[in-house]
């Protein structure tokens, strides 16, 4: 079988083993949507204005997606399953070409510069591309090899090290076909940090893995970044998103809908007060009284939205339902989740378990 090289640690599933899509031919564009210079992309790592892609059939993926992911952050790509993560991150990493609009990565045109760009990348999309009937360390070798960057004289340093970041040392030596899904995905990740990259680019990177598993790979992705890696991260699970990330963007139905970073996004989610008391009839008669909004009585405690007042109202609030005589055990504001804004956001909520 013989092997198709990967430029830049892109791997990707389509196409079997070892298959890389190529870039499509780029169309000619128009003056008023040629790309970018790289110096108007400034210190962003990715940046894209009108980005987007329809398929055959009129499907239309993404939609005019503009976005900034800035240097030096973990980005997280949030948004369900669906919703144009994955095609995005195709064309960012010129693995098909755009319908409309532009992209830059590490200032360069996208997918123009390619060439120069995918060196500099670390990425796992799709789920790793692996020969099954390789090990897992000799599918490392080959991913290596095929690097024209790489120094064939350190490559077992890179690939054992590689292994050993990814939990995969003890399993190195069995066939990747005997791998479990959790233990493909460690060693596609373990191919995106052969060697250091500026971007590291990960396209569902815990799917398929355990609970364990999971706080493993996010515990190495704060590791990438605290070296100075950008790390642009795609999930569908808010709580990936909200443990390890710095900056997020969400999207729905292939358009975006926010981004910024994850404490701005979860702050547009209204906080709710949350008074804990065994009175809680009396409680929410006297939070009624001083105009808290949408109560819901629960088991030892009430919940009810501020007015625009806010955090202001909070002593005031406290006093009444003290001078009332109820028995307050604990008062409080719980601030907006990821979760909470996305679902204000959208209207839609979606798999957040994690």
């Amino acid at each position: 079988m013989t092997e198709t090289p990967v430029t830049g640690d892109v791997t990707e599933s389509a196409g079997g083993p070892g298959a890389v899509s190529r870039p499509a031919p780029v169309p000619s564009a128009s003056p008023a949507s040629s790309p970018a210079s790289p110096a108007s992309a400034g210190d962003d790592v990715i940046r894209t204005r009108g980005l987007t892609k329809r398929f055959r059939g009129g499907q239309l993926a993404v939609d005019g997606l503009d976005l900034t992911v800035p240097r030096g952050s973990v980005f997280g790509f949030l948004g369900p399953n669906g919703s144009g993560k994955t095609t995005t991150i195709r064309m960012l990493m010129g693995l098909i070409a755009p319908t409309a609009g532009m992209a830059t990565v590490l200032g360069e045109s996208m997918p123009q510069s390619v060439a120069t760009v995918l060196p500099r990348v670390g990425a796992l999309i799709e789920g790793p591309a692996l020969y099954g009937f390789l090990s897992g360390r000799d599918n490392l070798v080959r991913f290596d090899a095929a690097d024209p960057t790489a120094d064939p004289r350190t490559r077992r340093q890179r690939v054992e090290t590689a292994l050993e970041r990814v939990g995969l040392s003890a399993a190195a030596g069995k066939k990747a076909r005997a791998y479990s899904l959790g233990m493909k995905q460690r060693l596609g990740l373990a191919s995106a940090l052969l060697q250091p990259r500026e971007l590291l680019v990960l396209d569902e990177p815990t799917n398929g893995l355990d609970p364990q598993g999971m706080r493993e790979i996010r515990a190495l992705v704060r590791e990438v970044a605290a070296e100075g890696t950008t790390v642009f991260l795609s999930s569908h699970l808010l709580d990936e998103i909200e443990q390890v990330c710095t900056h997020a963007a969400v999207m729905s139905r292939g358009r975006l809908v926010v981004q910024g970073t994850v404490a701005e996004l979860a702050a547009r989610a209204q906080g709710r007060l949350v008074v804990r008391t065994p009175d809680v009839a009396q409680a929410a008669e006297v939070l009624a009284a001083h105009q808290v909004g949408a109560l819901v009585p629960g088991e030892g405690r009430v919940d009810g939205e501020l007015g625009a007042s806010g955090d202001e109202a909070l002593p005031k609030l406290c006093a009444a339902l003290v001078e009332a005589g109820v028995r307050v055990h604990g008062f409080g504001l719980e601030r907006g989740t990821l979760e909470d804004a996305f679902v204000a956001l959208t209207g839609e909520g979606f798999d957040v378990a994690g």
